[in-house]
């Protein structure tokens, strides 16, 4: 990102250096990212530029936490916000959205192995011990995992659940198991 300077005012940026061809006072941009927080948990504040000590910094301003809970939407007056069938709408906070995405990776997951399933419904055929030994396993992580994240009360909390540990290569919220 390159910035123009007129005066010790940063009147214009542009990601193309060659968008300033010809023009004076151009500043490489230096980024301050103390403010930055991952985009899955919060809303990043609005980036700024400054001119100080004969270079141009890009901040941000504080992170806004994403909500955590659902949230019933109202109308203006404070009335619930209605769907076209009279259903409250409701707009779904990152709990629901990460146990969502928790029980579709464990479908998808169970998916390659229902067949087994099946094939024991209509046939009777056994499901080989591995399989179904994997099939509760998965079950079972993922209700592990839905419980982790329901219980958070923050979301500093729930964003520590995705964290590696650099040593144990693991992380608090814990993987699904591989057959």
């Amino acid at each position: 990102m390159f910035a123009k300077v007129e005066n010790n005012q940063v009147v214009a940026a542009n990601s193309s250096k060659d968008f300033f061809k010809g023009s004076t006072g151009i500043y490489e941009v230096i980024y301050d990212t103390t403010n930055l927080k991952d985009t899955e948990f919060y809303y990043n504040g609005a980036e700024t530029f400054t001119f100080a000590n004969d270079q141009v910094t890009a901040s941000y301003a504080p992170a806004t936490p994403k909500k955590l809970e659902d949230t019933n939407e109202v109308n203006k007056d404070g009335t619930p916000l209605l769907d076209q069938d009279g259903k409250q709408v409701i707009t779904k906070g990152l709990k629901s959205n990460h146990v969502a995405r928790i029980k579709s990776q464990a479908a998808g997951l169970l998916s390659s192995t229902d067949w087994y399933v099946i094939r024991n419904a209509e046939s009777g055929t056994a499901i080989p011990a591995n399989v179904s030994t994997y099939r509760a396993a998965v079950r079972s992580k993922s209700n592990d995992m839905e419980a982790l994240i329901n219980a958070v009360s923050s979301v500093e909390q729930l964003a520590a659940l995705y964290v590696y540990d650099k040593d144990t290569q693991s992380r608090p919220l814990g993987d699904f198991p591989r057959l």
